[in-house]
């Protein structure tokens, strides 16, 4: 892959539009360059190297030498061990089954479904509560709150500590946007370093509480499971909790705020969307193609040499998955470029594939169905202030940093 297009990918000047960049990308499938990964953007082998179990996503497999600029300021680094996000079987599919028995089926099939009432009142709530209809930045008055909000009733977070959940989610979202000049041997340091420990300690305690005393929240039931796997160890808790935190908080905002633009951008479908809710089921699994919140998957390893479209990946080689190329790829999708919600055809890769696909999936997609859908019937005329927004620097996790709108009013 020439340099050029490794740096278009990480220039911050094009996260308004990568799109012509992943175009670009699939002329040639697999690309690499000296020292770098090796760069996958065309959907059917994105989709197969996802099933692949020649494929790691533990960083401990890369060959000495190697390195992944997308993974050096992560927000998991801390004390804590590896997510299940960064594990491989058996390893991953212990903590993943463990985890899954109190969040969906077939243990508690009945977990994110029964938490749609309060999502309504939470996503009824921020709309309520919106300022000035004539300037509104969606993301901090809405988007923002509502998931970290979701994740603090999901582990049972006690309601007068959210304001401090609140406070590590802003401070570790920062954290995914390191400024490009900064000492990469700085990243880790100052205030999200402190914040990550801070959530740490404060999970620890809440931890050991639920223990002594279990509610019904995931975390009472993490903490004190007896299912055939055992007991999850008190580090493993953590990890798990603070990935829910982090993982499933930033994506759910990029999706919800990649989604009003959207449908801002093409208000005939907005129009439908607020005659027809039941529009938004197939709205958000086109925005997941369309708009997808995570864009590539960095920090995948090669077990031992692998050919993909005739090209040999060697052992201990770096792979980046373009997820966002794959959807937008034409031998895959019709009009790829077209946002679609009638699409027929919609099996996209915006929450992953294999064993590793999104966590949260179930309850990511209710909360964006709900939010909206309730955007769309709540807010009269709205339209967008600045056209593109400006983006959040992260190249992973794309979506915009402030979303300004303005409405002529809210409904009740």
């Amino acid at each position: 892959m020439t340099q050029t297009l490794l740096h278009q990918i990480l220039d911050y000047a094009n996260r308004a539009d990568p799109y012509p960049i992943y175009e670009e990308l699939r002329k040639t499938p697999v690309r690499h360059e000296t020292d770098g990964p090796y760069v996958i953007s065309t959907y059917y082998e994105i989709r197969s190297l996802l099933h692949d179990p020649r494929i790691s996503s533990d960083a401990r497999n890369l060959a000495s030498g190697s390195a992944d600029p997308l993974l050096e300021s992560s927000p998991e680094e801390s004390a804590l061990p590896p997510s299940f996000l960064r594990l491989d079987p058996p390893e991953h599919d212990r903590m993943r089954r463990m985890t899954n028995r109190h969040f969906g089926p077939p243990h508690s099939p009945h977990r994110v479904d029964g938490m749609r009432p309060e999502l309504h009142d939470i996503v009824t709530g921020l709309i309520d509560g919106l300022g000035d209809p004539g300037r509104i930045d969606l993301v901090e008055e809405f988007s923002y709150p509502f998931p970290v909000t979701v994740i603090c009733r999901l582990l049972g977070v006690p309601r007068e500590d959210e304001a401090r959940f609140h406070t590590w989610a802003d401070t570790l979202a920062a954290s995914l946007d390191p400024d490009p000049d900064a000492d990469p041997a700085e990243r880790g340091k100052g205030p999200a370093h402190e914040a990550r420990m801070q959530l740490g300690m404060y999970l620890a305690g809440l931890i050991e509480e639920r223990r002594k005393n279990p509610g019904d929240d995931m975390l009472s039931q993490l903490a004190t499971a007896k299912g055939p796997d055992g007991p999850m160890a008190t580090m493993e808790l953590l990890s798990t909790a603070a990935l829910l935190l982090i993982a499933g908080h930033e994506t759910t905002v990029n999706l919800i705020t990649n989604g009003m633009l959207t449908l801002l951008r093409h208000p005939d479908v907005l129009q439908r969307l607020r005659t027809e809710p039941r529009l938004a089921v197939p709205i958000v699994e086109e925005l997941l193609r369309f708009e997808p919140p995570v864009q590539l998957l960095p920090g995948r390893t090669t077990l031992a040499d692998i050919e993909v479209r005739g090209v040999t990946v060697p052992k201990g080689s770096t792979l980046w998955l373009v997820l966002a190329s794959g959807n937008r790829d034409p031998q895959r999708f019709e009009n790829p470029d077209r946002f679609d919600p009638d699409r027929p055809d919609i099996q996209h890769l915006g929450l992953g594939s294999g064993i590793h696909s999104c966590f949260g999936a179930p309850l990511a997609r209710l909360e964006a169905q709900l939010a909206l859908s309730e955007l769309a019937r709540r807010l009269e005329n709205p339209r967008l202030l600045d056209d593109p927004p400006p983006y959040r620097r992260n190249a992973v996790l794309r979506g915009p940093r402030h979303l300004r709108i303005a409405c002529d009013g809210i409904r009740p």
